[in-house]
Parts: structure tokens; sequence; C-alpha cells
């Protein structure tokens, strides 16, 4: 599995897209935000956003399966258990020659470590949500994700 980012790039991107605080009000900001990116990119996707132990903002555009449903709670589950975007835990341990979904440790039908799936992170203080995003290319979703925070942290 090859990528166009490195893990440094990964892990700075991570750094990089942190709110100052966060709340229902930008999680919906945020979904919608993810929404309108999706419709200019005529990308079919799903999307929810997930914060303090709830879905805050969850939507399925036009041509979207159920079964991307299972793919966000499986993105989601990685990233609230190892604290790092789904993309990042994927590419981390393929470059240790493994497969994340195939160690004695991970079941594979609650975690899986594909692109899509975001940590929320409040400035100082940690991971208090994720972002996930199903239905693209693994690397297309994560790029999603990435270009909307990039424009949403700045305002909070």
């Amino acid at each position: 599995m090859s990528s166009t980012y490195s893990l440094n790039d990964l892990l700075a991107q991570e750094s990089q897209l942190q709110f100052t605080f966060f709340n229902n009000q930008i999680a919906w900001a945020l979904g919608c935000k993810l929404k309108q990116l999706a419709e200019k990119r005529k990308a079919q996707v799903t999307i929810e956003v997930y914060a303090f132990n709830q879905c805050l903002f969850s939507y399925a555009m036009p041509g979207t399966q159920p079964d991307n449903l299972h793919w966000i709670k499986r993105k989601r589950q990685t990233v609230l258990r190892f604290g790092h975007s789904s993309y990042y835990i994927g590419q981390y341990n393929s470059a240790k020659h493994r497969v994340f979904e195939q160690q004695d440790h991970i079941d594979a039908d609650l975690y899986c470590a594909h692109g899509g799936a975001f940590p929320i992170i409040i400035k100082n203080s940690g991971v208090v949500g994720v972002v996930t995003v199903s239905g693209l290319p693994q690397e297309q979703d994560h790029q999603l994700i990435v270009d909307t925070l990039a424009e949403l942290v700045e305002s909070y």
C-alpha cells in the first residue's frame, strides 16, 4: 500500500489540524463542510462526526451503501483506540511489513486501518472524537477530511 504521505507527514497533519475548542455546533459545521466538499468533488461518501461518546453528525450521500456505515464504525474505533488517523495506522503497519487486521490483538470485525478516519483533537487536551468518511479509495477519504479540517480549524 503506497502513499503520497510519509508517516511524518501524517503525524504533522494531526499536530496541525487541531481545534482550540469543539462542541456540537462545530461538529455540525464540520459535517456540513465535508458534505459540501464531497458534492463539489462529485464524491459519493458517508460521513460521520463522532465526539463525546455520541454521533453528532451523520449523512449518507446518494449512491452510498449500508456497508459504508460498517466501515465508518471500524475506522472510528481504530482512531479511538490508537489515537491516530486510521490512514496513519495502516501506513505504520505497512511500514512494519504487517497487516493491521491480521494481528492477534486486533478483531477485524471491530477495527480496520483504512484511511478515512481522523482524530478530532483539542489543543493541549487530546482526542475528543473522530471525523470519518467512507466511500472513496482510502487516501481520497483521508484527503477529503484533511482538506475540510484545514479550512475549518482556523475558525475554532
